[in-house]
C-alpha cells in the first residue's frame, strides 16, 4: 500500500518529509467542530500544492478551492435570475466565498469534502471571524439562509501568509511546509541502477547539497544523475543542472565562491566515474 508521501507525490507535491503523523492527529484527534488544518511555512505557493495534494490523497470525492487574492468573480455553476425582495428591490449577487462555502456544506451532508481557503491574509478580518463561526458552530450563514456542515464529512484547509484570527488559529491543527524538504535522504547508487563505483560521486553530491542547505527528493536526484552522466562537463554545467532540477535551490549561494570547491569535487568524481577526460570546446 502506498504511503501518504508517495500518494501526495503522485498528486503534485513531492517532499522527503513525511506528514503521516500530522494528518493522523488532524483526522483522529478530538474536535468540537469542523476539523481544520492551518498550513504554515515558508513555501509560498508550495503550501497550496501541499493542500491540493493532501486533499486528493485523502480521496475525498469533492475538493473545493477559493483564493482570496483572486479578485475576479467566479461564475456560479447555475446562473439564477436576479432576486428581488418583497418591495421589488434587487438583491446583490452572492459573494464567491458564500457560494463555495455553502456549496461545501451542502455536499458534506452525504459525501466527503475538502474546502481549501487560500491567501487568507487578503481577506477582510470579518471573514476570519465568519470562518471561525463555521468551524465552531458547523453552520454558514448567508443573509437569511443557513447552511449546516456535517463535521464527519467536511475538512477545512486554511493557508495564510500572515497570522490567522486568534480564535480561528486555536481551533486549527497547524502543519509546517518548508520551501525545501527538511528531511535529508541518504541515496545509494544501487537505488538508481548504478554500481558501487558511483559511491564517490554520491558522496561528493551529498557534500554539495549540504553546502547548499538543500535536500533533493528521489525523483530530483534521478533526473540530476541523468544530466550528470549524459550532459554535464563543467562546474557551470553542474550549477545549471542543480538549479534546473532541484526545487528550492538558492541560486546566489549556488554560484558563490564558497560553493566552488564542492562543485569541483563533484566534477572530479564525475570524471573518475565515467572514465573520460574533459573535452575543451573552443580556443586556439
Amino acid at each position: 500500500m502506498a504511503s501518504l508521501r508517495e500518494t501526495m507525490a503522485r498528486n503534485g507535491f513531492e517532499s522527503n518529509d513525511d506528514y503521516e503523523f500530522q494528518v493522523r492527529c488532524l483526522l483522529q484527534g478530538p474536535a468540537d467542530g469542523i476539523r481544520t488544518l492551518s498550513i504554515e511555512g515558508d513555501g509560498e505557493r508550495r503550501k497550496t500544492a501541499f493542500a491540493t495534494a493532501l486533499a486528493h490523497a485523502l480521496e475525498r470525492p469533492h475538493v473545493l478551492y477559493h483564493d482570496f487574492a483572486d479578485r475576479t468573480r467566479a461564475l456560479p455553476e447555475v446562473i439564477l435570475p436576479e432576486a428581488q425582495d418583497e418591495y421589488g428591490r434587487k438583491e446583490p449577487p452572492i459573494e464567491p466565498l458564500d457560494d463555495i462555502v455553502s456549496h461545501a456544506c451542502a455536499l458534506s451532508e452525504a459525501e466527503g469534502v475538502v474546502l481549501i481557503l487560500d491567501q487568507l491574509q487578503a481577506a477582510d478580518f470579518r471573514e476570519h471571524i465568519r470562518i471561525h463561526r463555521l468551524v465552531r458552530d458547523r453552520r454558514w450563514q448567508v443573509r437569511d439562509a443557513g447552511y449546516d456542515a456535517n463535521p464527519r464529512h467536511l475538512l477545512l484547509f486554511l493557508i495564510s501568509e500572515e497570522p490567522l484570527y486568534h480564535a480561528l488559529q486555536r481551533a486549527s491543527f497547524r502543519v509546517w511546509v518548508s520551501r525545501v524538504s527538511e528531511r535529508r535522504l541518504i541515496f545509494r547508487p544501487a537505488e538508481f541502477g548504478l554500481a558501487s563505483d558511483a559511491v564517490p560521486l554520491f558522496a561528493a553530491l551529498g557534500e554539495l547539497f549540504r553546502a547548499l542547505a538543500a535536500a533533493p527528493t528521489r525523483s530530483e536526484m534521478q533526473k540530476l544523475l541523468h544530466d550528470l552522466i549524459h550532459q554535464v562537463q563543467t562546474e557551470a554545467d553542474l550549477c545549471h543542472a542543480v538549479f534546473g532540477r532541484c526545487e528550492g535551490i538558492d541560486r546566489q549561494r549556488l554560484f558563490a565562491a564558497d560553493t566552488a570547491p564542492a562543485l569541483t569535487a563533484v566534477i572530479d568524481a564525475l570524471r573518475a566515474y565515467i572514465g573520460t577526460e574533459q573535452i575543451e570546446i573552443g580556443g586556439d
